[in-house]
């Protein structure tokens, strides 16, 4: 069997770049990884991703084909080796939200961008046969935070099935409506900005392989309650209005839906992020703590969250700087938990 790097040589020269030079590009917490590749002034992104790790290739180009159905701007896709899990793609640059958005004068307006894409993205039917998770399952995954964030900072899993039954109970009844097609990863490391297209297509979308149906309002939340940077409080009010007016929803309703959702995911954050030490011996995460921490009592504080709150409040710890230290400690030592 071929290693990985001489398949990709082999799939690079087959799509007639095999004389560019290659620069890995940041990676993210999946199995994955990037490289640029320049061959004279033309330039191509190689993706890597191999077999049986959970990322299908398949996937990426099916929710593309659908977002390039929608005049919007996903990367297009210069070649592909489904067997073995290459992609050659359309270089969109390195106008990351991310960073274009700390430009003074610039920050509203990329980010008021990025939810009428969604609005957009969202009037429009799904493609078909993508995985729809029930209210329990969405729960479940919020499960994380006591399966490894409490298991790093206190040893123990606790109780996690009084937190499973009242997410359980608030999804269903805040947000488990008609679904819609969410990006699953929509922040600002994941989107671009590109200023020489027009309307929504200078707002180039990244990482959405995961692509499955869900809630409305999960996008938003994952874009505007960003694990890596603030989004000024001001700004994210004014966008949650400015999505909900444009999708007729009651902002009341749509405020409860929001906050069940932001819990879930901050919820399920947490974990993700100690176990990506614990078990991936990656520990650039735990810094983000705080953060998401912030972002989770933020959306308990909503009134319909008081119960779920108050399991919160006694099953998990606040990730203070001795407890991070903690979790930092067994990086990489719970590989096969």
């Amino acid at each position: 069997m071929m290693d990985r790097r001489a398949l990709a040589e082999a799939f690079v020269a087959s799509a007639g770049w095999g004389a560019a030079t290659r620069h890995p590009l940041a990676g993210d917490a999946s199995d994955r990884r990037y490289d640029r590749l320049t061959l004279g002034t033309a330039t191509a992104v190689l993706m890597d991703a191999p077999p049986g790790k959970g990322d299908d290739p398949a996937d990426f180009i099916r929710i593309a084909d659908h977002l390039a159905a929608l005049d919007l701007s996903p990367p297009r896709i210069l070649a592909r080796d489904l067997t073995h899990g290459f992609l050659l793609l359309e270089d969109l640059g390195d106008g990351l939200v991310a960073r274009e958005a700390a430009e003074p004068g610039l920050e509203a307006r990329l980010y008021r961008l990025a939810v009428d894409v969604l609005i957009h993205l969202q009037a429009h039917p799904a493609p078909s046969g993508l995985p729809d998770l029930s209210a329990a399952d969405w729960a479940a995954a919020a499960g994380f935070a006591p399966d490894w964030y409490r298991f790093a900072a206190l040893g123990d899993v606790g109780d996690r099935g009084a937190l499973q039954t009242e997410l359980t109970a608030l999804l269903g009844a805040h947000a488990d409506g008609p679904r819609v097609l969410i990006l699953r990863d929509y922040h600002a490391e994941n989107l671009l900005w590109l200023p020489d297209r027009g309307g929504l297509r200078q707002m180039g979308l990244l990482d959405f392989q995961l692509g499955q149906m869900g809630q409305p309002g999960y996008d938003l939340v994952s874009l505007l309650q960003d694990a890596r940077r603030d989004v000024p409080d001001a700004l994210e009010h004014a966008l949650k209005h400015h999505f909900a007016t444009a999708t007729a929803t009651d902002p009341a309703a749509f405020a409860a839906s929001y906050a069940v959702l932001g819990a879930q995911r901050a919820l399920r954050i947490l974990g993700i992020f100690a176990r990506l030490c614990l078990k991936g011996g990656k520990a650039g995460y735990l810094p983000l703590l705080p953060r998401v921490w912030g972002q989770l009592q933020r959306n308990l504080a909503h009134p319909a969250l008081a119960d779920l709150r108050a399991i919160c409040e006694t099953l998990l710890p606040e990730p203070t700087p001795d407890i991070i230290t903690r979790i930092g400690a067994q990086c990489g030592k719970h590989p096969h938990r």
